[in-house]
């Protein structure tokens, strides 16, 4: 998929664990794994916004755009995860 999630950037820069992130937005700890690993399929704003606020940064700093031929060359064999 050609949008990447950086929330692992942000959460090593604040020096954060996943379980602390996710008690202080108020999503559990697997939905934010989910969200983390790139394999939610969306993400609602008022989460997005929750992780903005907790992590003070910008949602630009979590997600970004990637071509798919850079995204396939990321994943082992050119499968998506």
């Amino acid at each position: 998929m050609p949008i990447v999630v950086d929330i692992d950037v942000m959460l090593a820069r604040r020096k954060m664990s996943v379980g602390e992130l996710a008690d202080r937005v108020g999503i559990t700890p697997a939905n934010l794994a989910v969200l983390k690993n790139g394999r939610a399929k969306a993400v609602r704003f008022t989460t997005l916004a929750a992780l903005c606020e907790v992590l003070e940064c910008q949602p630009g700093d979590l997600l970004r755009w990637e071509a798919e031929s850079l995204a396939d060359e990321a994943t082992p064999a050119g499968r998506h995860l």
